[in-house]
């Protein structure tokens, strides 16, 4: 069972040893690239910051962003300023949501996200959740996906693991970290292919993060999955 005070108050951890990181570093590091292709860190940040406002969007039941257009340029617009602004920046919206979150609320009900996506209200802290986790590790500035707290490791590759689920392209597959075991792709006859690694190599091939070298297949080669 979900429980969204939980996760608000992890978003909240998350965001600390985000802010915290994100301060050691100045100016000229900020407008390095990041790991994600054609950002810079300064576009990850603005990111996360436009991220926040646009759940608190969700949670009081406006579109999540005006247009794609929109969210994209406001990320061009802010990811070029001073380290400064981006930590009041991230500070302030993270301040946001929190209050959103933690204002009395049906979290039962569905909400909508982009592209016409739904999901229950009481997940979008979750959700969040992810936003900071993934994008402090796409920063490149030494917080791994070894580094992420094992209880949100094990739920994202669940939540990942359900979404792939069904999905054309993949096939009936298996994964485990020698312990636990997860199973995504299509429902068919075809034999499964099982993928074997460890949480942090798992999280990463499933979101996108990591190419799967590290991780063991058998029964056929890795699955392609498509993109978040």
């Amino acid at each position: 069972m979900i429980d969204h005070a939980h996760d608000l108050a992890s978003v909240q951890d998350a965001t600390e040893r985000l802010l915290t990181a994100v301060a050691g570093l100045d100016n000229a590091a900020v407008a390095e690239p990041s790991r994600l292709p054609g950002w810079s860190r300064g576009h990850v940040l603005a990111h996360l910051a436009r991220n926040a406002d646009a759940l608190v969007n969700v949670l009081e039941g406006r579109p999540m962003y005006a247009s794609a257009e929109a969210r994209d340029g406001d990320i061009e617009r802010d990811a070029p300023r001073p380290l400064d602004a981006h930590l009041s920046d991230l500070r302030d919206s993270a301040a946001r949501f929190r209050a959103t979150g933690e204002a009395p609320a049906d979290w039962s009900r569905t909400v909508e996200l982009r592209n016409g996506v739904t999901d229950s209200a009481s997940r979008v802290p979750f959700r969040r959740w992810a936003e900071v986790e993934l994008h402090h590790v796409d920063l490149g500035i030494g917080y791994e996906l070894e580094d992420v707290p094992a209880d949100f490791t094990e739920r994202y590759i669940d939540f990942l693991a359900t979404r792939f689920s069904g999905g054309a392209g993949v096939p009936p597959t298996r994964l485990t970290d020698g312990t636990r075991v997860w199973h995504t792709g299509q429902d068919s006859d075809r034999p499964e292919v099982t993928v074997t690694g460890t949480p942090a190599d798992l999280l990463g091939w499933l979101a996108g993060r990591r190419d799967g070298t590290s991780l063991a297949v058998k029964g056929d080669a890795l699955p392609k999955l498509p993109p978040l």
